[in-house]
């Protein structure tokens, strides 16, 4: 375990002042006297940061392109400190169809407008909450809302694939 010096300040009395007064002045200077302390910390021992566990993501257009392929958007985010409707956002992911960019209820789980797919990775976001349950009763296990899912746990990382559902399936 690693440990850092803190000083503590040490009275001392003074000539000046009666007896039983202290001050934390030092008879040689305006200084206080110190004295250092160690105290334990947590930490790698190698003083060199750990690295957060991440979780890549990739995110699957909601409709093919001319080609017949479906566009794939990619980010990255540390495991369990981020919502997936923010990772988008954040991003530059789309994530509302037209309906859902002026109708949504800002990530309060209560328009559906943000509903999208899981394809790979569900053991990577945390269960489905309250709201889901009630939301998405009726849909498929995969589909969560982004406003509502968790990307990861603090603890572990992986790859998370999703797909973008198009606004008339919803």
């Amino acid at each position: 375990m690693a440990s850092i010096n803190i000083f503590s300040t040490i009275s001392h009395p003074s000539p000046e002042l009666p007896a039983g007064v202290r001050t934390s002045r030092n008879p040689i200077g305006c200084y206080p006297l110190r004295r250092p302390r160690s105290v334990p910390f947590a930490g790698n021992s190698s003083g060199i940061p750990s690295e957060k566990p991440e979780i890549e993501l990739e995110f699957i257009g909601p409709t093919p392109g001319s080609d017949g392929s479906y566009p794939v958007e990619k980010a990255k985010a540390i495991s369990g400190e981020k919502l997936m409707r923010n990772i988008m956002l954040d991003n530059k992911i789309e994530l509302y169809a037209t309906y859902g960019k002026v109708m949504n209820c800002g990530g309060g789980g209560s328009c559906g407008t943000c509903i999208v797919e899981i394809v790979d990775g569900t053991d990577l976001l945390n269960e489905r909450t309250d709201t889901e349950l009630r939301y998405l009763k009726k849909k498929p296990e995969s589909w969560r809302l982004a406003c509502q899912t968790i990307v990861g746990n603090k603890e572990n990382s992986g790859k998370v694939v999703v797909q973008r559902i198009p606004q008339w399936k919803k």
